[in-house]
């Protein structure tokens, strides 16, 4: 299936937004119940995050080329979904990017200093 980056980072972006609102529910007394969102709500999510600079009609039209695909669609109170293809797509995505984002974590952490020397300090030109 060929799918562009364009539309993979879409995938990636809802799929990330989609685990990071209900990992409040599953924290709280709520683990059955899953928080969605309109076109709309994902759209201003995906402009305030800086993902792209793109107008909202241009990010509306890349969730239209994510239905054509059948990755993603909406039930009848008009909420964006996966589809099962896009679940197995957003998997692979995940399964693609996770050693760049462990990378990422690893040296975010604090106790990251107990396995390396101190850095040293250099001028540069």
């Amino acid at each position: 299936m060929a799918v562009s980056n364009k539309i993979k980072l879409m995938l990636f972006a809802l799929g990330e937004y989609y685990k990071e609102t209900n990992k409040k529910l599953q924290k709280e007394t709520a683990p059955n119940l899953a928080m969605v969102s309109s076109k709309a709500d994902f759209i201003r999510v995906v402009q305030k995050a800086g993902i792209t600079s793109k107008k909202s009609r241009s990010i509306y039209k890349n969730l239209e080329q994510l239905e054509k695909k059948k990755l993603i669609y909406y039930n009848p109170s008009k909420e964006l979904l996966f589809t099962p293809k896009g679940h197995k797509l957003l998997k692979h995505i995940e399964k693609d990017i996770h050693p760049y984002l462990a990378v990422l974590d690893t040296i975010r952490q604090q106790h990251m200093a107990k396995y390396m020397k101190k850095p040293q300090t250099m001028f540069v030109e």
